[in-house]
């Protein structure tokens, strides 16, 4: 499956995965979504360095929504500060 992984790795892998508990799978995605939320604010807060935290969760649903979902459902994002 993944070019970079040997075979007998993989298999392992695949194993482990297979007798994990779907509990302990969607604890380890919860874990990974928040992980990924926090990577993508510290992002926005280096490149937007004077933006006030509602514009950073708008910038956010803009990621993660795409920017014209994340209008219909936050309203237009407020550039003024």
């Amino acid at each position: 499956m993944n070019m970079d992984t040997d075979p007998q790795t993989e298999a392992v892998l695949c194993q482990i995965w297979r007798a994990t508990p779907v509990w302990r799978k969607w604890e380890i995605m919860e874990q990974l979504n928040r992980d990924l939320r926090v990577l993508a604010l510290a992002g926005l807060r280096l490149r937007n360095p004077q933006a006030a935290p509602e514009q950073l969760r708008r910038l956010i649903a803009d990621m993660l929504l795409e920017p014209e979902l994340a209008a219909k459902a936050y309203g237009p994002l407020d550039t003024s500060r």
